[in-house]
């Protein structure tokens, strides 16, 4: 073969394989930061979920606690299940159960005798009125996982 192919050959080579490494490199670098933007913004869609969640499960907890003879919250239970639909797409299933737990609880609730202030505080030094803490620690978890990844 001629010399002066076979540098060619060799520059062509040389300069194909420094392209597709580069390409490479780009598309890597790319995919990487498209990920990263994604796991963020999912993040932060998750906050607000969970914040909507705890700040509604807590106003209902409260109405059926002391509901006084009135009827059921209706429209603060349907927006707490909405909630927990919204889970079931990006939450873990640990979270979405612990969830609809809490939803359970606040049926529940609506069930038995208003408590009287005596007994509220009773409740609140005892800790069975933190019904949100389990979700917490769940969310907390997942969050966790998340950073590891």
């Amino acid at each position: 073969m001629d010399e002066t192919a076979t540098t060619a050959l060799a520059t062509l080579l040389g300069a194909a394989t420094g392209g597709l490494t580069s390409v490479f490199a780009t598309w890597l670098v790319h995919r990487t930061q498209a990920r990263a933007q994604w796991l963020e913004e999912d993040t932060l869609r998750k906050q607000d979920l969970y914040k909507e969640f705890i700040e509604s499960a807590a106003r209902c907890y409260v109405h059926a606690l002391q509901h006084e003879g009135a009827k059921a919250d209706i429209p603060g239970l349907v927006d707490l299940y909405a909630k927990i639909d919204r889970m079931r797409i990006l939450s873990s299933t640990k979270v979405v159960e612990t969830a609809e737990r809490i939803a359970r609880k606040i049926l529940d609730t609506y069930l038995e005798p208003d408590k009287s202030f005596i007994e509220l505080r009773e409740m609140v030094n005892s800790g069975s009125v933190n019904l949100i803490r389990e979700f917490s620690e769940a969310c907390r978890a997942e969050f966790e996982t998340l950073r590891i990844a």
